[in-house]
């Protein structure tokens, strides 16, 4: 298997690639959003910490003690910015760590490089495009510096495979038990059709799987700024805050209550199934219950902030704006109302 650097955690799932710039990544590697949490624990895994040595650079604030983005701006980050420190930087320079530098001029020319279409989509999230590249060069730093450790040279090893062979030490270990599979099959029965659990337990073992694995790498991505010190410009980051969060999700979700948030696209035979569901929900918790749709052909850099992976996705927000559950293909009204319920929405 080959390890999607910053895919959805939890459910959804799409084909993935590794992309030779930001914008690749953005369409391939999508990250699985929102779900990050302020940093204020941080130092509770210092004994997973590496011996990294601290930033070595002219003016930037060395604040190991700073605050986090994490924490500054709760659900901006969701990968390798997490718990990168605030700071002022340079002029021109959005993010220093060791060996790794990124000039917003560098952000800009992978915006401009973009299609046409999706230009303003990425001007809107330029932290996100941030956060895609610097997970990229900074994971690659970190393999490199395990396959020295391990007495491995990577010389004439591509960037993808040494990334792959490091991110593969995480999810050696992972297995999924025949309880989890019969669940899923309980649970997702829509998706299955007529088959029985014995027809379809090995396609979805192997998706639970992936699904567990991917999981371990997306947590190893999120933290980190735990294990290397990592500085991004706190101007910078202050003036792309508002821009991020202008979209019906992030309003939704900064409403003060629960969000369902839907997304989809009007060629998806589940998704048109799901809209009577989805009005169905909006008229009877209205005003108790922020309703919002996503057409991910429409808001293909959202989608991909959000993790959205597999349409129909189903993702709840509690009145904090923190994400409850996500759920990959159909839900019904009972089902969704149930999760409501569970959340204390009447």
């Amino acid at each position: 298997m080959r390890y999607g650097i910053n895919q959805s955690t939890r459910r959804g799932r799409t084909s993935r690639q590794a992309g030779a710039t930001a914008v690749l990544l953005l369409l391939a590697l999508t990250v699985g959003c929102s779900k990050s949490e302020p940093a204020g624990n941080a130092t509770q895994d210092e004994g997973n910490q590496n011996t990294t040595a601290p930033v070595q650079t002219q003016a930037v604030a060395m604040n190991a003690d700073g605050p986090m983005v994490g924490e500054a701006y709760p659900n901006l980050a969701s990968a390798a910015l997490v718990y990168a420190h605030l700071a002022d930087l340079p002029d021109g320079t959005i993010l220093q760590s060791d060996g790794v530098t990124i000039r917003e001029s560098d952000v800009n020319a992978e915006i401009v490089e973009a299609p046409q279409e999706l230009r303003d989509q990425l001007s809107k999230n330029a932290f996100f495009l941030l956060e895609q590249t610097a997970t990229r060069r900074l994971l690659a730093e970190e393999a490199k510096a395990a396959a020295i450790l391990d007495g491995k040279q990577s010389l004439g090893q591509s960037e993808e495979d040494l990334l792959q062979t490091y991110l593969g030490k995480f999810v050696a270990n992972v297995k999924v038990s025949d309880e989890e599979v019969a669940t899923f099959y309980k649970d997702n029965r829509d998706m299955v059709g007529q088959a029985t659990l014995e027809q379809v337990a090995p396609q979805i073992r192997q998706y639970l799987l992936r699904d567990k694995q991917q999981q371990a790498v997306d947590e190893h991505i999120r933290t980190l700024g735990r294990r290397i010190p990592v500085f991004v410009s706190a101007g910078w980051v202050e003036r792309q805050v508002q821009r991020a969060r202008d979209n019906s999700v992030d309003k939704a979700r900064a409403s003060g209550k629960p969000t369902f948030a839907s997304f989809g696209a009007d060629t998806c035979i589940p998704c048109q199934k799901m809209a009577p569901t989805r009005e169905a929900v909006r008229e009877k918790y209205d005003g108790k219950l922020n309703v919002v749709y996503v057409h991910v052909g429409k808001e293909q850099v959202l989608a991909s902030r959000y993790g959205v992976q597999g349409i129909p996705l189903v993702l709840f927000f509690d009145a904090d704006g923190r994400e409850v559950l996500r759920h990959t293909g159909l839900m019904s009204q009972d089902q969704i109302e149930s999760k409501l319920a569970e959340m204390g929405v009447k």
